[in-house]
């Protein structure tokens, strides 16, 4: 196993570590689900909600490379393989025969919603364990899976 100087005990990154492979297994899942959407959505405001699904994508990807780099900072291995994230992801699967601009919005808000139900307890967690770069690293990713999440939830607003 990789060493680190990080001043926090073997347990303590070993548990952060679990912590945050669990939310880097939800957060690939998530990139997927808004690929799957991306490329799946039909309807009137397809050109919209096309580019929203791939900036969602992009953004995603950027909170993955987050949890998997705090991980490996920690001294521990980042689990990001299909293998893994097919095991580990904790949100509900996303089904393939959407195709409406509504639909693939209220999944994927559903989605965005339970990734950030799982990291804001993730992040007491952190603190109560004295890793506040951890707690803080989770924070931000929360605070982007909000917005974004506001986008979506804009989008289901709209059709009431």
């Amino acid at each position: 196993m990789p060493t680190t100087k990080i001043d926090l005990g073997k347990n303590v990154r070993g548990d952060m570590a679990g912590i945050l492979n669990k939310r880097l297994a939800d957060a690939i899942d998530l990139s997927a689900q808004c690929k799957q959407a991306h490329w799946n959505v039909k309807g009137p405001q397809f050109i919209a909600l096309h580019e929203l699904f791939d900036q969602l994508y992009a953004n995603v990807v950027g909170y993955i490379d987050t949890l998997a780099e705090r991980i490996t900072a920690l001294g521990e291995v980042a689990n990001g393989t299909i293998q893994t994230v097919a095991k580990t992801s904790s949100l509900p699967a996303y089904p393939v025969d959407l195709a409406s601009g509504h639909d693939h919005v209220d999944r994927l808000s559903a989605a965005f919603a339970a990734f950030a139900k799982a990291a804001r307890k993730d992040i007491d967690t952190a603190d109560e364990a004295g890793d506040a770069v951890t707690a803080d690293v989770l924070t931000g990713v929360v605070r982007g899976i909000d917005k974004d999440l506001w986008f979506l939830d804009a989008h289901l607003g709209a059709k009431a």
